[in-house]
């Protein structure tokens, strides 16, 4: 009893809250009350001041209400963060309630972030939890400048890479407080990864993208002529006819209609190329990007996660995102229990936190189109719809059409007869805040 008795100067009354009412936040003084094994004496300082910078200072934003993000959010409140935010754009399916424990199914078809927001302020009284139910490129920079630091929970490769970019780029050297740090976690089946980012002074996720296997992904250019999968046609329904014929409505993977509507296109580009295998569910997956989740898995992650943003916000303990430290921790269930952890090197080149342009080697008989189509499978830029341009020129527009029509003349030319050896390269992508630079030299 005596250890998780404070003083008065610690168990301060916030929000107009008790004595009796702060009694349940007991383990969280007495964490915070005394240093630890692994506290800086020059960072820590134990008391009060880390008590409110837990709960009272501290603003943190959650990306993702799914399976990680549930687990994100139930851990904050219970970690004594009072604001929070958090950020989603999908609405509740039936196959979600299995592992995302928030959600029940009176609530199928709401918005995940309110539904998670609500449940979560309903059994922790006192925390304060805002929704917003949308896109993440929704919000300016003026938005995620209010926040401490960012937890991503994303299922989306292509999600973190814009967060990472636009958290990058808000930095300003002569104002500390721009630098938001990002915690990353992941799962897919019984593997899983958490990662602290310090943007600018750390490996970002753009370092790191070679760790992730390249998305089936195919360039537009090749779904728009000759596909030669069943996933090529599904994309194509997906990227190309919903925009033609279905623009003016916003596309919902969770609606059935639209999911049997994109079906139905898919399995008749299929029938005109003689290819066989689409399906339904098929379909969906390609367009849901569906990946196995356990909610253990899941669990184990998300603790980690918000382990890290408690050691940021209190500097009770090192964090993984201390420059030169381990900054990359892995979880591999499908062995065993295990976790480790490494750190991910920053790279001079990273088109994102590095100030070079990569090099790129081409074959000066390759086609343009040739080249398009290995961007999407390039670990290190994973582009689906790239726009090419040199200082001089442009090369190719994937869109708007009058633009990719004037440009697709160029796709058959050879490289030798659109770019000189040497050339600076700028590869877009409508996905990214950002533009990839390659030095080209011909092979």
């Amino acid at each position: 009893m005596a250890a998780t008795m404070q003083p008065e100067a610690v168990r301060p009354s916030m929000n107009g809250e008790s004595d009796f009412s702060r009694a349940k936040w007991a383990y969280l003084d007495s964490f915070l009350s005394r240093p630890g094994a692994y506290s800086d004496p020059e960072m820590f300082v134990p008391g009060e001041i880390p008590v409110k910078s837990i709960s009272e200072s501290a603003q943190i934003l959650v990306i993702g209400a799914g399976g990680l993000g549930c687990e994100i959010l139930k851990n904050l409140a219970l970690s004594g963060f009072r604001n929070i935010h958090v950020i989603d754009m999908d609405t509740i399916d039936v196959s979600n309630l299995n592992r995302q424990f928030l959600f029940r199914a009176k609530d199928v078809g709401k918005p995940k972030a309110s539904v998670a927001a609500e449940f979560v302020m309903k059994r922790v009284p006192g925390c304060n939890i805002t929704p917003f139910v949308g896109k993440i490129q929704d919000k300016d920079e003026a938005y995620y400048k209010q926040f401490n630091l960012v937890i991503c929970g994303l299922d989306s490769i292509e999600a973190r890479r814009w967060i990472n970019a636009t958290l990058i780029d808000m930095v300003d050297d002569e104002d500390p407080d721009s630098l938001k740090p990002l915690i990353d976690g992941g799962t897919e089946g019984f593997k899983g990864q958490s990662r602290v980012i310090l943007p600018t002074m750390t490996s970002c996720i753009e370092c790191q993208l070679d760790m992730h296997a390249p998305r089936a992904a195919v360039p537009l250019c090749t779904l728009a002529t000759i596909p030669r999968q069943p996933q090529h046609c599904i994309e194509w329904a997906h990227i190309i006819k919903w925009e033609e014929e279905r623009k003016d409505i916003q596309l919902d993977t969770d609606e059935p209609e639209h999911i049997t509507w994109l079906y139905q296109k898919a399995l008749s580009r299929a029938e005109e190329f003689g290819i066989q295998g689409v399906t339904y569910s098929m379909t969906q997956g390609v367009v849901k990007n569906i990946i196995p989740a356990i909610a253990s898995t899941n669990a184990i992650i998300a603790a980690s996660c918000c382990n890290e943003a408690f050691k940021l916000i209190s500097s009770s303990a090192p964090s993984l995102g201390m420059p030169g430290t381990n900054n990359y921790m892995q979880y591999t269930g499908d062995a065993g229990v295990y976790t480790f952890t490494f750190e991910h090197q920053k790279k001079d080149d990273c088109p994102v936190c590095g100030n070079l342009p990569k090099d790129l080697t081409v074959d000066p008989e390759q086609t343009l189109e040739e080249l398009i189509e290995s961007f999407a499978a390039r670990p290190e830029s994973q582009l689906k719809k790239p726009t090419l341009k040199t200082e001089g020129k442009s090369l190719y527009f994937p869109y708007p059409p009058s633009l990719e029509e004037q440009t697709r003349p160029n796709l058959k030319r050879k490289m030798k007869d659109l770019l000189s050896n040497g050339e600076q390269l700028a590869v877009s992508d409508p996905a990214y805040p950002i533009s990839f630079r390659y030095n080209v030299s011909f092979s």
